[in-house]
């Protein structure tokens, strides 16, 4: 059975890169009944947070890419990392280098110079325990390195990609790399082949950005003499301006996007199409339907491009797909907090504002006048209101026509408009916009008459009696 894994760092928010990297494997796994592991790698003390982790399970969450195992931490498996350590000195596998970083920088600066690139030495491989003691005794904290193979320097390391096709090394470009660092906290590339294999990952699935590592990681598995996982290497991310992905391009966490209204379905189904194709002329998807089509050879091993107008299209769609009752628990939160409360007919509000909106922040800011007195004017709407401030006296009028209507109806309403338009000499596509304006504040929205009919009659009619007020 496959077993796959994600394992962010806690160093910041779940980035949308992250979060696709999760949702490949999520599919994956699900497509094949296989395993999907959560791990988070909180080995480096500065710079992990718990608040970081705990907002990385909350956007996997939201998301809907539920794991099967975990979350497992890292920083609770150091007594692990020490065991697997221990083996690999007491075998002459890793031995104690003793080399401050202000050494290993001065010959890395010297190697520069000379044009040559830069390995490390392996001058502390050969150290006696005499001078071993004598270094700890200045004060040194040994770091441990690997014993790279050393026999065959023509070796080359291979994999075959599953994303990026046959890929290859040789060893002798490579160093003694640092396993565990001089403060006693286990590298990167150490600790993930250790829990890797600690957990029976069959395939990992990580970003491009990656690769460079997995040499590294292939030759511990070797030492160690356990078996070598399949790997498949996805591609980065750019910005529209083809850039590396960054807060210039926009939000870069998911929960960003979270807070600016965007379905978890809809971010599920944005991710999922970032260096992956399903179907032709194809784009909105359930998430069921993305596992059952999922395949890795379906990934693109050419970078994806971030296009925000595709996310706001996909959303729009799934907004539309949702029922009244489902969108309308989704805007809850939205709701509480600008304090604003459900009209009586909230259905029927619903159903006018979704034909515009792209969003769930659309719903509250655009339809605002729905819900609250209190609503924003739009910069244009305060442009289009100076221009027609001639008409703006002619809603005393069509207040008092809309009080005299029996019934409150698109039909009616637009009739007593058009009657007031041809009583003040106006032209209605002129008239009508500022009619619009008064009430909403707006200078667009759902059909004016059926959005008027939406509302309370004392509401609209007090609110164009106010803005005759105000002039």
């Amino acid at each position: 059975m496959e077993r796959l894994r994600f394992a962010p760092s806690p160093t910041g928010y779940l980035h949308v890169g992250g979060a696709r990297t999760a949702l490949f494997n999520y599919l994956y796994a699900k497509k094949v009944g296989g395993t999907f592991i959560l791990r988070i790698e909180d080995t480096d003390p500065e710079r992990s947070k718990p608040e970081y982790s705990e907002q990385i399970l909350r956007s996997m969450k939201w998301l809907g890419l539920h794991w099967d195992e975990g979350p497992y931490y890292q920083s609770k498996r150091m007594e692990r990392y020490r065991e697997v350590v221990e083996y690999l000195l007491d075998n002459g596998l890793a031995y104690e280098c003793f080399c401050t970083p202000e050494e290993l920088e001065a010959r890395r600066k010297e190697a520069q110079k000379q044009g040559k690139p830069y390995k490390y030495d392996r001058r502390c491989l050969h150290l006696t325990e005499e001078e071993k003691e004598k270094l700890r005794a200045e004060g040194r904290k040994p770091a441990i390195r690997i014993k790279l193979p050393d026999e065959n320097p023509d070796r080359e390391i291979k994999w075959h990609d599953l994303v990026k096709g046959d890929i290859s090394i040789k060893i002798s470009e490579l160093d003694d790399f640092i396993i565990v660092r001089s403060d006693g906290t286990p590298t990167y590339n150490f600790a993930v082949v250790v829990d890797d294999h600690d957990m029976g990952v069959t395939l990992v699935m990580r970003g491009e950005d990656h690769i460079s590592n997995t040499p590294k990681q292939i030759i511990l598995y070797e030492i160690l003499g356990w078996d070598v996982p399949k790997f498949a290497h996805i591609p980065m991310i750019l910005g529209e301006d083809k850039t590396k992905l960054s807060k210039r391009h926009g939000a870069v966490s998911v929960e960003e996007y979270k807070k600016q209204g965007y379905l978890a379905k809809a971010m599920f189904n944005f991710l999922a199409l970032l260096g992956a194709s399903y179907e032709e002329n194809k784009e909105v998807y359930e998430p069921e339907e993305l596992i059952r089509l999922f395949e890795i050879e379906k990934i693109t091993s050419h970078p994806a491009v971030f296009d925000h107008d595709k996310l706001r299209h996909i959303n729009r769609e799934h907004l539309k797909r949702l029922s009244l009752e489902e969108l309308k628990k989704e805007l809850e939160p939205f709701m509480e907090e600008k304090g604003y409360q459900w009209p009586d007919n909230w259905e029927v509000v619903l159903e006018l504002l979704r034909e515009r909106a792209y969003t769930l922040l659309d719903f509250v800011d655009k339809g605002d006048f729905f819900f609250t007195d209190d609503f924003q004017w739009d910069e244009k709407a305060q442009k289009q209101w100076e221009k027609g401030k001639d008409m703006v006296p002619a809603l005393a009028d069509l207040a008092d026509a809309f009080e005299s209507l029996t019934e409150w109806n698109a039909e009616n309403i637009e009739q007593a408009m058009r009657d007031v338009a041809a009583k003040k000499e106006f032209k209605p596509r002129k008239f009508f916009p500022i009619v619009r304006i008064a009430v909403s504040g707006k200078t667009v929205g759902p059909s004016l008459f059926h959005m008027l009919e939406a509302m309370p009659k004392d509401t609209v009619v007090r609110r164009l009696r106010k803005a005759v007020s105000q002039m």
